[in-house]
C-alpha cells in the first residue's frame, strides 16, 4: 500500500474540471494547480481565467499559471512545492524532464482517446470527424514524448452516428474523472499495471484550425456529416452562400440519389431543411447561422433560398 496524499494538478479547459474535482472529494491534498495564463475573448478581448482557474479559486486552491514550464525559476517554485504525485488533464504542454522526474510516484495523464490511437491536442474531435465507432478514455504514465508513455487503464464509450464532439466531450470529462479514480486506487493499493504503447499503431490528432470546418461537397455525405457534427460546437462547419459565410450546425443522412448537379447545389427545400448535392447523393441540411445572427432553423433563415444555388 502507498500512502499518497500531496498532489500538484495541471489542467486548463473545461475537460479538467471533474478530475480535480475528483482529487479533492477522495481526499487528496492539492497542495497546487498549474493552468494556463488568462487569455482574452470576445469582442472586447477581456481576460478571461480558464474554468480551472476558476474551479481551483472557488475551493482555496493555490493557483499557479506560469508562461513557461520549463525555466529554473518554474522548476524551482515545483520541488519547493514538494508533490508526491503530479496528475495532469489537458493542461496543453508536454511536461520536461525536470519535472517528470520530480515526484515520486510519477505524472499520470488523463488523455480523450484510446491510445496509441489520437495521440495529441484534439482527440475528441478527429475522433467524431473521422466517423469512429468507439473511444474512450486512457491514464497513462507520462514521458518526455507526445502521449507516448506507458497507459494504464482504459474505458471505452460509445460514439453514435449523430453525436457531436461537444457530447462526446461531456462524457468524456466525467469518464476521465472515473478513470481517474481507477488510476490512483490502483497505485496506492501497488496493484497499477503499466503497457507499453505500440506505436505502429499510433496515429496523431493535431490542432483544430477554423478552417478545418470549411465543407468539400465532393465528399461524401458521410464524411460531411461527420465533419459538421466534429466541428460543433467549435469551431463549425461552413460554406459560402450569395459570397456570405454561412455556418451548417445539423445535418441527417438521407438516402437520396446521385445527381448530376455540381457538388454544393440546393436540390430541394421543404419548410425545415434543405438538401446539398454531394459527392455520393445529397445531405439534409437542418441548422444554419448566418454571421452575426443566431443559430436557426432552415425555415427562419429569410434569405429567400432556392433551389439551383450553389453553396461554395
Amino acid at each position: 500500500m502507498h500512502n499518497i496524499t500531496r498532489v500538484v494538478f495541471m489542467g486548463t479547459p473545461e475537460f479538467s474540471v471533474p478530475c480535480l474535482k475528483l482529487l479533492l472529494e477522495e481526499k487528496y491534498e492539492v497542495v497546487a494547480v498549474i493552468t494556463q495564463p488568462d487569455k482574452p475573448k470576445g469582442r472586447g478581448k477581456k481576460l478571461c481565467p480558464p474554468p480551472v482557474k476558476e474551479f481551483a479559486l472557488e475551493h482555496g486552491l493555490p493557483v499557479l499559471q506560469p508562461d513557461k514550464i520549463k525555466t529554473e525559476e518554474f522548476i524551482s517554485a515545483m520541488h519547493a512545492i514538494n508533490p508526491e504525485l503530479i496528475v495532469t488533464a489537458a493542461y496543453g504542454k508536454i511536461l520536461p524532464k525536470a519535472l517528470l522526474d520530480l515526484p515520486p510516484y510519477g505524472c499520470i495523464n488523463v488523455h480523450a482517446s484510446l491510445l496509441p490511437k489520437y495521440r495529441g491536442a484534439a482527440p475528441i474531435h478527429w475522433a467524431v470527424i473521422n466517423g469512429e465507432k468507439k473511444t474512450g478514455i486512457t491514464t497513462m504514465m507520462m514521458d518526455e514524448g507526445l502521449d507516448t508513455g506507458d497507459m494504464l487503464v482504459k474505458s471505452e464509450v460509445e460514439i453514435s452516428q449523430d453525436m457531436t464532439t461537444g457530447e462526446l466531450h461531456d462524457i468524456l470529462k466525467e469518464l476521465g474523472a472515473s478513470a481517474l479514480k481507477q488510476t490512483l486506487d490502483l497505485l496506492k493499493q501497488g496493484t497499477l499495471k503499466r503497457i507499453p504503447q505500440n506505436n505502429d499503431e499510433a496515429t496523431y490528432a493535431p490542432m483544430i484550425t477554423k478552417d478545418i470546418g470549411k465543407i468539400d461537397w465532393k465528399q461524401s455525405s458521410h464524411n460531411i456529416h461527420n465533419l459538421v457534427r466534429g466541428t460543433n460546437p467549435w469551431p463549425g462547419a461552413f460554406a459560402y452562400y450569395r459570397g456570405e459565410r454561412l455556418k451548417i450546425w445539423k445535418t441527417e443522412l438521407c438516402d437520396f440519389p446521385a445527381c448530376s448537379d455540381k457538388p454544393g447545389t440546393i436540390c430541394k427545400i421543404a419548410k425545415d431543411a434543405l438538401w446539398v448535392v454531394t459527392g455520393d447523393g445529397a445531405i439534409k441540411v437542418t441548422e444554419v447561422q448566418f454571421d452575426n445572427c443566431r443559430k436557426m432553423g432552415v425555415c427562419e433563415c429569410g434569405h429567400n433560398v432556392k433551389t439551383g444555388e450553389i453553396l461554395e
